[in-house]
């Protein structure tokens, strides 16, 4: 089956087949919310991690989606800071928060860093190891958050970073900084790229989901919230090239930002880099939000909001069509479903026929 899913998804990248749908299972969503309310006893523990993350995993096999059932090691947007040597906060609610700012010297000295002797790493190897030798065929591994360059720069230097971008005096030490958030972002996926054992192009990723999606020409996720902040001149000239350039090694990337920023979009759109783009529902029109990927040739990969009082018929109905109109191609993450194994098949039947080219 596994396999299976990948082939309808290859077909859906050469744009053979319809697009995708994610369609929740109640089982996935039931074990979802058993551990949210536990955030302030979240545990980093490998094997507690995997066997949270493989309980909401299981419910998808055999579930009517396009997704693949897949886990990955969730320790939060800290992963690849802590990596560098910053400190951590566990706060009621919440996922592991960064600690306080590094200094100019512990930054330099991250890029000496051996992965292999860092404790987080360890960590993520030893998730890995136990979804190995559990023999879960039908579930694949995917990446932790390793955030993207800028949001890691962000992380590790702290709010900082929006003067001395703009502070002519302060620009050699921005482009150290990101060269050595780059270095960190680059080393670490390869290294976990090597304990999955994916191509350095392609992968699997959930993006925090327990349902999949297969890049036959993409090997990384980056994540750019902090970019949201800056001027479309500074996005042009600060966050895309470095972007551009930490997820060249990789054949391309899947990227997200939460919040609104419509010159990001567009931006992110036009590389020829980012192959699929997240956002944060609600944030912008999703006719739009089509539109741009359409002309584009880029993959939306989102959530997308419902109407007031809207059916999930009715919604797959609309949404499918604004698919079709717009020539777009998407990865959807339903905001509207049903509960009942019959009705979901119906769905994911209705989106096909919606979305066939």
């Amino acid at each position: 089956m596994l396999n299976e899913k990948i082939e309808r998804h290859k077909e859906f990248w050469a744009g053979a087949g319809p697009s995708l749908i994610l369609v929740p299972a109640p089982a996935e969503l039931a074990a979802t919310d058993s551990v949210s309310p536990a955030m302030s006893t979240f545990s980093l523990d490998p094997e507690e991690v995997w066997k949270r993350e493989t309980a909401r995993a299981r419910a998808v096999i055999d579930w009517p989606t396009d997704g693949i059932p897949a886990v990955r090691p969730n320790f939060g947007v800290v992963f690849v800071p802590v990596i560098a040597g910053q400190n951590y906060l566990l706060r009621d609610g919440q996922m592991p928060w960064p600690g306080a700012p590094l200094s100019e010297d512990a930054l330099r000295a991250a890029r000496s860093v051996q992965l292999s002797e860092t404790g987080m790493i360890r960590k993520a190897e030893s998730f890995y190891a136990f979804h190995q030798a559990s023999g879960e065929t039908e579930i694949a591994a995917y990446h932790p958050d390793t955030q993207g360059v800028f949001d890691i720069a962000h992380m590790l230097w702290g709010d900082r970073i929006f003067c001395d971008v703009i502070d002519p005096s302060r620009r050699d030490w921005v482009d150290e900084l990101l060269e050595i958030c780059l270095d960190l972002y680059v080393r670490v996926s390869q290294h976990i790229k090597t304990v999955i054992g994916e191509t350095e192009v392609a992968m699997i990723h959930g993006h925090g989901t327990a349902q999949g999606v297969y890049f036959p020409h993409a090997g990384v996720r980056t994540s750019e919230d902090t970019a949201i902040l800056f001027s479309p001149q500074s996005i042009e000239e600060v966050i895309l090239p470095i972007i551009t350039r930490s997820v060249a090694p990789f054949g391309g990337a899947f990227a997200h930002f939460c919040g609104r920023s419509e010159n990001l979009f567009q931006q992110l759109c036009h590389s020829a880099s980012i192959k699929a783009i997240d956002v944060q529902p609600g944030m912008h029109s999703a006719s739009w939000l089509l539109e741009q990927c359409a002309e584009n040739n880029t993959v939306l990969y989102s959530r997308i909001e419902e109407l007031p009082s809207e059916s999930w018929n009715g919604y797959v109905t609309r949404i499918g069509g604004l698919v079709r109109s717009t020539g777009a191609r998407c990865i959807l993450r339903p905001a509207v479903f049903p509960s009942e194994r019959n009705e979901c098949e119906a769905m994911l039947d209705l989106w096909r026929e919606r979305t066939a080219p």
